[in-house]
């Protein structure tokens, strides 16, 4: 039995200082596993990680162009038609039943229904994708499936529309029409020069 005066670390976990400088028979003696000068060979001496001397770094030279469209991946969780059998006959499984049961954590876009197994009974099935082997063992087995059209979205204001109308009646930067503007300033101008006379 395991008690504080007898706990040990695990085997393995702790190991042996190695001695270095204790004369050339120990193996680490004389540059202590060092090698021969050099910056690396100093007391404090190191190079930070992708240095390469002050020639350009590889990270550097190797071009960055073009679309990369790991930002807009969508992960699906992926659950089997056998992991489905734990239900009972004829009920819903959607996303909210899957997390209950454990078979669906974490953020996910969706869940994806494959056909690793068999159905033994019917269920009514209601998530984003589906293979077609599975539909078909679904249907076999006398269920069915239904496909949601996108995520539901936060519910939005019912005054969502006013700030828009508002928006619409406020009146434009521009108070007169081009044609105004320009009659205008021929105006100003035949004043400024009749001024100057």
């Amino acid at each position: 039995m395991i008690r504080l005066h007898n706990l040990r670390p695990r085997p393995g976990s702790r190991h042996r200082v190695k001695r270095l400088g204790c004369g050339e028979s120990s193996g680490h003696g004389k540059t202590s596993g060092k090698g021969h000068k050099g910056q690396k060979a100093r007391s404090g001496g190191s190079i930070r990680l992708g240095f390469e001397g002050g020639q350009m770094p590889l990270i550097r030279r190797l071009p960055k162009r073009g679309f990369n469209n790991a930002a807009f991946h969508k992960t699906y969780a992926i659950v089997n038609l056998s992991d489905l059998n734990d239900f009972k006959a004829g009920s819903v499984i959607n996303e909210q039943t899957l997390r209950e049961a454990k078979l669906v954590r974490g953020n996910v876009a969706g869940i994806k229904i494959l056909g690793d197994g068999e159905l033994k009974h019917a269920l009514k099935i209601e998530v984003d994708k589906i293979s077609t082997g599975a539909r078909e063992k679904i249907d076999k087995a006398g269920g069915t499936v239904e496909l949601r059209q996108g995520r539901p979205k936060p519910a939005e204001s019912e005054n969502a529309s006013e700030p828009a109308a508002d928006e619409a009646a406020k009146p434009s930067g521009r108070s007169k029409p081009k044609a105004a503007r320009k009659s205008a300033s021929k105006t100003a101008a035949k004043k400024s020069k009749a001024g100057k006379k």
